[in-house]
């Protein structure tokens, strides 16, 4: 791509996934207006995840990206922001202790309001509405007003992400992670989880090690109370990520300040679209979701398109191909970045390839199968030579019922019991936290001896 880029050069290529509002004098209104509104993340920590991404790469950190599938704007709440942070907080501590690497914490929270959808329209006893696409472009509710596009929404969608950053924020400044009492840190779930005695032995070999430190210090350690979180979301409302994206002092070229870390999803990657043009001239990192129909010719096509510096830290492939595929599928993509001499950090999203729709309609996820394209995810890598640098999961800190299995053997007559999200499932706490643990076990293998194939 010669041509010069600019935050809107993406509006002359085609675009996928983006909606036409009935009224553009108002979408133009509240857009003047978002532009002018103070940014929700700053370049220095921008910069500063860059830099740890780049050492996930080369195997010195390891990546948890985790969150709604879709943020509503009623759960801008104490609880679930709170439960939210906790989970990934455990899981994070968890995946410490198995890897001993550093941990970069990116949640899918504070700006994940829009939702790429498979069809245009819903059909419901003969009637057809545009489909639900987030809750800062219309509402769930099956109306031909809640359904019409709303851009004040997009106002709205900021507000929350800026209030769910701020209590974020808040918590995290105010020692929410202080590693002197994880013991506080347990939640009810730990006596249902499938591991509940290496869960403890975990939260106290953390415990023990904060007060072998500050014994060999011979102080308190105040950097332990606190921990770094970033945000991420999918880019794919481009007027909205357009009105944030903003030169600032002292640094070069064009960010993406409505989040730390955006990314392009498997629906919009297309080289010649119109995401892929506004992604390549953000200075931030970016991610870019990789399912079964990608080549490897397209794939490497797309990373000098998106990474032409080859910048360490820039580029995060999120593969996501389902347990019957990624086996197929991985090694020659693989194969092709290194052969290319590309830098990337390799990231699995053992979720969405895994979608099945039950008999009475409802989609969710086996957690079987998502345990299982983490393992074969950790064999593919193993095999080649490459570095799985992160993991990335759809979850809640709440008792959902929404993926079948896990600890408690949800089957698909419990799906209804707690079944609250609008778009996709995600992992409830317990079985997020075995998804850790699983992961924790794997990479601490690794560290000891040569993983044999297929093992977990």
């Amino acid at each position: 791509m010669s041509e010069p880029w600019s935050p809107v050069s993406w509006q002359k290529k085609p675009a996928k996934q983006q909606v036409v509002y009935p009224d553009c004098e108002v979408l133009e209104r509240v857009l003047g207006e978002l532009t002018r509104l103070p940014p929700l993340v700053t370049s220095w920590e921008v910069e500063t995840l860059k830099g740890q991404l780049a050492e996930a790469a080369r195997g010195r950190r390891f990546l948890l990206q985790g969150g709604d599938c879709s943020e509503t704007f009623d759960d801008c709440r104490p609880d679930p922001i709170a439960a939210k942070l906790k989970i990934l907080l455990k899981m994070s501590f968890v995946l410490v202790y198995g890897c001993e690497k550093q941990v970069i914490r990116v949640g899918r929270f504070a700006g994940q309001y829009a939702k790429p959808r498979s069809a245009e329209t819903e059909t419901r006893d003969g009637v057809t509405l545009p489909s639900y696409r987030g809750n800062c472009i219309n509402r769930p509710g099956f109306t031909e007003a809640d359904r019409t596009p709303d851009p004040q929404l997009l106002l709205r969608g900021y507000e929350r992400s800026c209030l769910t950053l701020n209590f974020i924020r808040g918590l995290v400044d105010g020692g929410f992670a202080d590693l002197h009492h994880p013991e506080q840190w347990d939640l009810d779930f730990v006596n249902h989880a499938s591991h509940p005695d290496e869960y403890r032995r975990v939260i106290e070999s953390i415990g023990n090690s904060v007060r072998f430190m500050e014994t060999m210090a011979g102080r308190p350690l105040d950097e332990l109370t606190r921990v770094e979180f970033f945000t991420s979301h999918e880019g794919l409302h481009l007027d909205y990520e357009q009105a944030q994206t903003r030169r600032v002092p002292r640094r070069t070229g064009w960010y993406n300040l409505n989040a730390h870390l955006p990314w392009i999803g498997d629906r919009t990657r297309a080289i010649d679209g119109a995401h892929v043009e506004y992604f390549r001239g953000i200075a931030n990192p970016i991610g870019c979701k990789v399912g079964p129909s990608m080549t490897p010719e397209e794939l490497v096509e797309l990373v000098e398109v998106l990474n032409p510096a080859n910048q360490p830290g820039r580029l995060t492939l999120i593969h996501r191909f389902g347990v019957d595929q990624i086996e197929q599928h991985l090694p020659p993509l693989i194969e092709a970045v290194r052969r290319a001499g590309k830098v990337v950090l390799w990231c699995c999203d053992p979720m969405h390839g895994n979608t099945v729709t039950t008999a009475s309609g409802i989609k969710t996820r086996s957690f079987d199968d998502i345990l299982g394209e983490l393992n074969r995810a950790f064999d593919v890598h193993h095999h080649v030579g490459s570095i799985l640098g992160g993991v990335h999961f759809e979850l809640t800190g709440e008792n959902v019922t929404e993926c079948t299995g896990g600890a408690r053997g949800l089957t698909e007559e419990d799906l209804e019991l707690a079944y609250k999200s609008d778009v996709d499932p995600r992992l409830n706490y317990e079985q997020a936290l075995e998804t850790a643990l699983l992961v924790a076990r794997r990479m601490s293998r690794a560290r000891k001896s040569p993983l044999p194939p297929g093992e977990g």
